[in-house]
């Protein structure tokens, strides 16, 4: 069938030619269209349910929020892991979806089944969804300064609220613009408590006036002079005069009451859960661009980046913003550099085959095909919606040396024809036709086995799929365009490309010395099989001590540029100590030469993305241009620095990516490396597992740092509340709970309308009558009967310890411990933290201890690749035997596969490599080119010996050991050629990428190693011991007949 399709190709060249130039002109459009990114998007998919409830502890909000609504999630179609945060006044729950989820179907069944359980909520609690965004959304920070100080930080908050944020909100691709840090300006209603006694009044009934005073009503319209004029009647606060004039009733002599009678208004910031740095200097507001799922993050950016110039204008005089991250520096850089090195890669393949076929026409067969093979996976990546990233574009990288095999190999072949049959213009077409047929279906099935090969990786699953499938995608377009290429364009750019003078094989001097070189040695090992064979088998075995000496790991860490500070603190930390601490740790980063900008984080910004409590530090660190760092200065003695620089009592350490750790922490929680999660019924219990985990762990060579959540260790002042006692006086819970909600708490009762603005209205006690557990006992009441009474005649009140924060998985509660590694590869730690774990730590019924972080997906990854690798190895011998139609052939090169193997795991071992998802990939790739070039070799061995038999049979002899040997000889010595430019080509070709340095280069040199280690393996597999087990099995056949 493949020979009629190249001699139809022939003879329809005409057609085949507008067909490549469609391809071409798709293929452009389809680069100047595809969306570009840094990676692939791998985080989960998941939608976050955010329900604020203000000034409630985290007790009460996982009691009254987060248990419902976890347990009404699991039910869920799809959900595999529901997570639950209570914070101080906050509650988030993740859904986390089955993979094949759609995302937009998964966000309406949670609010399918949020409709069900939103009516059992407090009335003060209201659940929304989060943005339509995922793990790595957040792809653009800025910081709003004010250097002259004309601006403070509620002005700027403002700014970034009311202004910023919605011009920004209409960027497309954005999902959600979150605000950080600042002040929000709040008008505080200080009620004196003893001037409510003297008039009184209850405390509600200030809080109903307030309300009542705020609104505005229309009323239809009034027809005057025939014309229609609207009716309104005006009452929104507006300001501190509005606010004191809210009238609450009158005295006992008639006079007007008024709300400034009983209380002091003034206006100040409103509590806050996240505070923001820059650069050591003081505290900024933050704006954070979250991109809406599967958007472009490169048009995002640059969207985000005009508007933001064109905003500049209508800021007050003094502001400016500061970029503090930029997703587009990654992007560029990362894309860059693997276009750099395809360019390399298509130089390198062009040089090698002028090189070896002194022949520029016949070079520019290859050199050809190669773009259009490219173009033709790029118009399916388009189509398919795949991205322009490291993983995709590195699909493409690691084909290239093998798209050009097949042109290589028929070019060769020709040339070969042409020796015998110089062209002319009457048998051009049917001796190119003759060429291209006779090696045509091999090379199609040989390129098609490294398509079909790489197909067992689209069985990976969650993040190890997620991040290699566009490469598989990518590598198999490209091999597939380069598979039909090669039996149809190809033959036609042959007959049209290759003329003059063909340089004989035997007069091109790297042909000469090549043969030179390589036929004694093949004599001697086709004179001593059994030796060379027994050679094979030991150098293979040797090849499995340096697999006992390496390590394995998830995937080698990505630099992403930027560097994250991500140290943990202990509970019940205050904003204020927060503040200073963040403000301490970033002058310090500031100090280092190589640091641009410091954008330091506390607490959490105003979004769903964002579950971090108060306690969690996350600074942004941005590098100067690695051009300006200390000469010698590494991005690893860069880290070993500011992690010697920064030392703070109570502060655990950890420096990591941004994309790869918010996409870890929104998929497991965990923040670093490897983790532990405890889960159980009593939040005490499992503090005092974690902490007996921080003490075991500490010891363990290899550990960086380890830390256990206090999740026990909050400090609470408990308003234990009477009954008996509440009842003396006409009061039930719900009453004494409005004063202390109020009082103390301090409720937002309604907003002022100020043109777009909307600040909230506060009612509190002042601070001398909440600042001790004995000033809240002293604290006044007027009941509803006009009884006047203290909150210590209905309550005892005493400080408590509770937790700070909760955290629960598919409703269960947990406790998390977080373990920073140096020094050591995760599997080979995780192994031996798991062994003095199960040895030193005893876990009470009920309770249960989980590992998680990188090291979760590293151990589902393993269970895929161990049925992944033979599955590659079952369907590469499937299509063999397709091809050859003899289970000899199919059992020598499957035979001689670990042998190439070998080259592989021995590069690896000295380059330091660890065993990791992308290692596997490179493996997966080497075993279907190793496999190709073995077949090119036995379609000529196979050819040698077909000539062999037709002598022999018209001699009436049979073949001898001396002729069999030399008809081995011959058609592999004399074929040497294309072997070796195939094999020159896929390792040459791959050089750049194992060497590279820029970004992405971590992971795509780790695919690349076994490719480059393993072809060199099975090249001299290819040239010296496959040509011997051919002369064995033949030997062997003819000596039994």
């Amino acid at each position: 069938m493949i020979e009629t399709v190249i001699r139809w190709s022939i003879a329809n060249r005409g057609l085949v030619l507008f067909a490549a130039l469609v391809l071409v002109g798709a293929g452009l459009w389809s680069l100047k269209n595809t969306p570009v990114d840094a990676i692939p998007d791998i985080s989960d998919v998941q939608v976050i349910i955010q329900t604020n409830y203000p000034g409630q502890a985290p007790q009460v909000v996982e009691d009254q929020i987060t248990y419902p609504l976890t347990s009404a999630m699991l039910s869920v179609p799809g959900a595999v892991t529901v997570r639950g945060y209570s914070f101080f006044g906050d509650s988030f729950v993740y859904v986390i979806f089955d993979e094949h989820t759609d995302l937009y179907w998964a966000r309406s069944r949670v609010l399918e089944y949020l409709s069900q359980v939103a009516p059992t909520l407090p009335a003060d609690a209201r659940p929304q969804l989060g943005p339509d965004a995922t793990g790595v959304g957040w792809v653009y920070l800025y910081a709003l300064v004010d250097r002259t100080g004309q601006n403070d930080l509620s002005e700027l908050r403002s700014l970034q609220d009311w202004f910023l944020k919605y011009e920004l909100q209409t960027v497309p691709g954005v999902a959600e613009v979150a605000t950080l840090g600042g002040m929000v300006k709040q008008y505080q209603v200080v009620v004196d408590p003893e001037k409510l006694r003297a008039y009184n009044m209850p405390l509600a009934h200030v809080q109903r006036a307030i309300t009542r005073a705020n609104q505005e009503v229309g009323a239809s319209v009034i027809e005057m002079a025939e014309a229609e004029y609207m009716v309104r009647a005006s009452g929104y606060l507006a300001g501190v005069e509005d606010l004191g004039a809210v009238p609450l009733g009158q005295d006992v002599n008639g006079v007007p009451l008024m709300l400034r009678d009983v209380a002091e208004i003034v206006i100040g910031p409103q509590m806050r859960r996240g505070v923001a740095d820059l650069d050591g200097e003081g505290e900024v507001v933050g704006g954070i661009v979250v991109m809406r799922y599967g958007e472009n993050a490169q048009l995002t950016i640059d969207g985000v980046k005009a508007k933001l110039e064109s905003l500049k204008a209508g800021l007050p005089p003094g502001v400016e913003l500061v970029t503090v991250y930029d997703r587009s520096g990654l992007i560029e850089s990362a894309v860059d550099n693997l276009w750099q090195k395809l360019l390399e890669e298509f130089l390198i393949v062009a040089l090698v085959s002028i090189v070896f076929l002194s022949h520029l026409r016949s070079s520019l067969v290859a050199i050809v095909t190669l773009p259009i093979g490219i173009l033709a996976a790029f118009t399916i990546m388009h189509l398919q919606g795949i991205n322009a990233n490291i993983m995709s574009l590195g699909g493409i990288a690691i084909a290239i040396g093998a798209m050009t095999d097949g042109a290589i190999v028929m070019v060769e072949n020709l040339h070969k024809h042409i020796e015998r049959t110089p062209l002319t213009r009457e048998n051009r077409w049917q001796v190119v036709a003759d060429a291209a047929s006779e090696v045509g279906p091999a090379l199609f099935f040989s390129l098609l086995i490294i398509t079909v090969s790489f197909l067992p990786i689209f069985v990976l699953e969650a993040q190890e799929g997620r991040m290699f499938a566009p490469l598989a995608f990518t590598k198999t377009y490209a091999m597939a365009a380069s598979a039909g290429l090669a039996v149809t364009l190809v033959p036609v750019l042959m007959g049209y490309f290759i003329r003059g003078k063909v340089l004989a094989e035997d007069r091109n001097p790297i042909n000469r010395l090549l043969m030179r070189s390589y036929l004694p040695v093949l004599a001697l090992v086709l004179r001593a099989p059994k030796s060379t064979l027994l050679l094979a088998v030991l150098v293979t075995g040797i090849s499995f001590w340096p697999v006992t000496q390496m390590g394995s790991e998830f995937m080698p860490p990505l630099d992403e540029g930027d560097l994250m500070y991500m140290p943990t603190t202990y509970p019940g930390l205050s904003v204020g100590k927060a503040r200073e601490i963040l403000q301490q740790t970033d002058k310090l980063i500031a100090s280092v030469p190589e640091v641009a900008h410091v954008f330091g984080k506390i607490g959490r910004a105003e979004t769903a993305t964002d579950p971090a409590p108060l306690t969690m530090i996350e600074t942004v660190i941005q590098f100067k241009p690695r051009d300006q760092w200390r000469p010698g200065m590494t991005p690893e003695r860069l880290r070993t620095e500011l992690d010697s620089l920064v030392r703070f009592p109570g502060l655990t350490n950890a420096w990591v990516m941004p994309i790869k750790t918010r996409i870890d922490m929104l998929a497991t929680g965990i923040k670093t490396p490897v983790g532990i999660k405890v889960a159980g019924p009593d939040l005490a219990v499992i503090e005092q597992i974690g902490q007996r985990l921080e003490t075991v762990l500490a010891k363990l060579p290899g550990t960086a740092s380890v830390y256990a959540e206090r999740v026990a260790g909050g400090r609470y002042i408990k308003v234990d509340i009477r009954r008996e006692q509440a009842a003396r006086y006409g009061l039930n819970i719900a009453d004494i709970q409005q004063v202390v909600a109020t009082a103390i708490g301090g409720m937002s009762v309604t907003e002022t309308i100020e043109g777009s603005a909307r600040y909230p209205v506060n009612v509190r006690y002042p601070q001398s009558y909440r600042d001790s557990p004995e000033a809240l006992a002293r604290l006044p009441i007027v009941t509803a009967t006009g009884q006047q009474i203290t909150l210590g005649d209905v309550s005892r009140i005493y400080v408590d310890d509770g937790p700070p924060a909760i955290k629960s998985e598919n409703a269960r509660l947990n406790g998390w411990t977080f373990i920073d590694i140096a020094g050591q590869d995760i599997g080979s730690y995780v192994e031996q933290a798991i062994a003095i774990v199960a040895a030193e730590v005893d876990l009470p019924p009920g309770y249960s201890l989980m590992w998680s972080g990188q090291y979760e997906y590293m151990l589902r990854a393993k269970q895929k690749l161990a049925y992944v690798l033979p599955l590659t190895l079952l369907v590469i011998a499937t299509l063999l035997y397709v091809n050859f139609r003899r289970f000899a052939e199919v059992v020598m090169i499957l035979g001689a596969v670990p042998l190439a193997l070998s080259g592989a795991i021995w590069l690896m071992y000295l380059l330091g490599f660890n065993f990791s998802v992308a290692v596997a990939v490179g493996f997966i790739a080497l075993a279907g080119i190793a496999v190709e070039i073995g077949i090119i070799m036995l379609v000529y061995l196979n050819q040698s010996y077909d000539a062999l038999m037709r002598e022999c049979q018209a001699e009436g002899v049979e073949p001898t050991p001396a002729r069999l040997r030399e008809a081995v000889t011959r058609g592999a010595g004399m074929r040497a050629r294309p072997v070796m430019m195939t094999a020159a080509t896929i390792i040459l070709g791959l050089l750049p990428i194992l060497l590279g340095t820029g970004t992405g280069s971590e992971v795509m040199s780790r695919i690349a190693a076994p490719m480059v280690g393993g072809m060199v393996s099975a090249l001299v597999l290819t040239l010296l011991v496959i040509p011997v087990i051919y002369y064995q099995w033949k030997k062997t056949a003819a000596s039994d007949v």
